[in-house]
């Protein structure tokens, strides 16, 4: 568990897709945030008050946000005068990257020394048991995506909130670093060995009463020949009673790879329903969202419509139309 409000480090980033964390937090919990910390040269923002560490620690900050998601995952050098300054002031510290906090001996130290804790939110400390399939009560909704970074996170966010303004009895469920940092818990399971991957899915989701639904974080694609892995544990572990397949317009080739074309809508459910099926054979598809940024609103508004009525289902643009109809359709 994270201690809030939090103080968001921003450092000297220049690449908006580098703070992946910091909007991810900005934009879904505000209120759990104080504000950013910009180092000089700076170009990007979350959208939050600007302040150094001595005025956040002055406005109650706890625990002080690497507001990163960098390629490679590193702790950069010279971020570790800032990170100790922020433990001087009494805040933990957490990170989502790869590089951990607890493998630098002077934050070891100065933890130590001012009694706070170093969070590498993104390797689990737990011990996770194979994966059963035994079922479990409770319902369950995942998350899937024709390719990695399509809006999955987004969307399971959007459903929880449109299913806890509707009256359901809803919980999101974070399975990645984004998502533990916005939830407060969950589990980065992209870190968990493979043969523990569905038993993680399973203890995130526990039995739970009838009438609940545990919105669980998608990671990866089926489709993905990097990411299937972790795919396929989750769909195995979730053990969803329906899908909400994700995907973003405009790619010509999947994330990381080249000449390698994303698989179509229809296929996409086709593929996640048989593996779903393997643990819960009465999997249900919700319905499906798209990520329309790269074109016009009234283009978006077409190809929603024209998907909706060839496959059936619900099809919208989270940001732009809402989640209430695959909402409804549950």
């Amino acid at each position: 568990m994270l201690q809030a409000p939090y103080l968001v480090f921003l450092g000297d980033a220049t690449d908006p897709l580098s703070i992946k964390m910091a909007k991810g937090v900005a934009t879904w919990k505000p209120e759990l945030c104080v504000g950013q910390y910009r180092l000089p040269g700076c170009s990007e923002t979350a959208n939050l008050p600007d302040m150094n560490i001595s005025e956040a620690a002055e406005k109650g900050a706890k625990t002080f946000v690497l507001g990163f998601a960098n390629s490679g995952g590193k702790i950069d050098q010279s971020w570790l005068p800032f990170i100790i300054q922020a433990i001087e002031n009494g805040m933990d510290i957490v990170s989502g990257l790869h590089d951990k906090l607890t493998d630098f001996d002077e934050l070891v130290i100065h933890s130590e020394k001012h009694n706070v804790k170093l969070i590498d939110i993104r390797h689990p400390s737990e011990k996770f048991a194979t994966g059963t399939g035994y079922k479990r009560t409770g319902k369950r909704l995942l998350t899937v995506g024709t390719d990695c970074s399509v809006g999955k996170m987004y969307t399971s966010l959007a459903l929880e909130s449109a299913m806890r303004e509707s009256g359901m009895n809803v919980d999101f469920r974070a399975t990645g670093q984004c998502g533990v940092l916005i939830a407060g818990k969950g589990l980065a399971i992209d870190c968990v060995v493979a043969d523990f991957i569905s038993g993680a899915a399973e203890t995130l989701s526990p039995d739970n009463v009838v009438d609940h639904w545990d919105i669980i974080e998608g990671q990866g694609s089926l489709s993905h020949p990097a990411f299937a892995g972790v795919s396929l544990g989750l769909l195995h572990g979730s053990q969803p009673d329906a899908i909400v397949v994700c995907h973003a317009l405009g790619r010509t080739t999947m994330r990381g790879i080249t000449n390698r074309p994303l698989p179509t809508l229809k296929h996409t459910i086709e593929l996640n329903l048989a593996a779903a099926s393997i643990t819960n054979p009465n999997v249900k598809i919700a319905g499906i969202t798209i990520n329309t940024s790269s074109v016009s609103e009234t283009e978006a508004n077409d190809i929603c419509r024209n998907l909706s009525h060839e496959l059936g289902l619900p099809v919208v643009d989270p940001l732009r139309h809402g989640v209430q109809s695959i909402v409804d359709n549950l």
